[in-house]
């Protein structure tokens, strides 16, 4: 049987949904002997992934998967029940849109900021999108337009939105336009209400946020990707409630945060860690005001606790 190219467009644990060139989906399986090289990973497919196939049975329109092509980048995390794999989020991304809350529910900066790392490790682009403009206070409004002049300086893409206010909903839809995008946020933060207003057939699934958590009720169990247009794809990830950063090299930490790179070699040591030597230019430019302190917390927090590195 000739094998044919086709798209991960789901996963639902053994079984994935194919897109074939012509726009039919089939459902597949991966091929019983399997050898899977890459990263350690509890979902050896990612959404987004591009793989060869077979017809394995004409009548239920099933099909195997026989190779998994190569992969231009892809996005990874802990994953949260086996200890030392990861969970692939998705694959062969252009951009990735990081939704974030300043309330209801409180998105931190430590966790955008490891998802950050998560995607400079592949130079994948980023924009913050700031969601729920609508619920914040004058003071609160101030903080998160602080918090978005850090980040645009660093090269992130940054837009404000409110559905209420149908504030960057316009912007918000622009964005997406013949691209493949991850979308991936904390639950509770609107990913899916703003999914709606961009590709309103979809009727994505929203819920209340729980009270109780205040960190939102899972709608999403796996990666699904929609297609929303001519070669325009949106990756919906599950909502995120950790994101342990996984295939980092203690000593290359540094180089995913933008601020910090720019200043590698000026440290006296050329292994310097950045956190306890003497002469060091990134501890320095804290001291200065001219690195966050919070963006050097977070590098701290990531040093110390993120342990699955290779």
């Amino acid at each position: 049987m000739e094998s044919k190219k086709g798209l991960i467009m789901r996963s639902t644990g053994s079984w994935y949904e194919i897109r074939a060139d012509d726009g039919t989906v089939f459902r597949g399986r991966l091929k019983g002997k399997f050898k899977l090289k890459g990263p350690k990973t509890s979902n050896p497919i990612a959404v987004g992934d591009w793989v060869m196939y077979a017809m394995e049975d004409e009548a239920n329109q099933t099909v195997v998967i026989e190779e998994i092509l190569p992969r231009q980048n892809y996005l990874i995390r802990k994953s949260v029940h086996k200890t030392g794999q990861g969970q692939l989020m998705a694959a062969n991304v252009d951009q990735a849109i990081f939704v974030m809350t300043y309330k209801s529910p409180k998105t931190s900066l430590g966790f955008l900021d490891r998802f950050l790392v998560t995607a400079e490790a592949f130079r994948i682009p980023v924009t913050i999108v700031f969601n729920k403009m609508d619920l914040l206070t004058e003071e609160e409004k101030d903080q998160v337009f602080e918090w978005a002049g850090l980040y645009q300086e660093l090269g992130y893409g940054i837009l404000f939105t409110s559905l209420p206010l149908n504030q960057g909903v316009e912007e918000f839809k622009a964005m997406f336009q013949g691209k493949v995008s991850l979308m991936a946020g904390h639950s509770g933060v609107g990913k899916s209400s703003l999914l709606n207003i961009v590709a309103p057939t979809l009727q994505i699934k929203t819920k209340e946020i729980s009270d109780f958590a205040q960190k939102g009720v899972h709608t999403t169990t796996y990666s699904t990707m929609w297609e929303l247009g001519p070669a325009t794809y949106l990756i919906d990830s599950p909502g995120i409630n950790e994101l342990g950063v996984m295939e980092i090299e203690k000593e290359e930490l540094a180089h995913y945060f933008p601020e910090m790179r720019a200043l590698l070699g000026q440290c006296k040591f050329n292994n310097c860690l950045h956190l306890h030597e003497p002469h060091c230019a990134v501890q320095e430019a804290v001291k200065d005001g001219e690195i966050a302190s919070s963006r050097y917390l977070s590098y701290f927090s990531i040093f110390e606790n993120d342990d699955n590195r290779r």
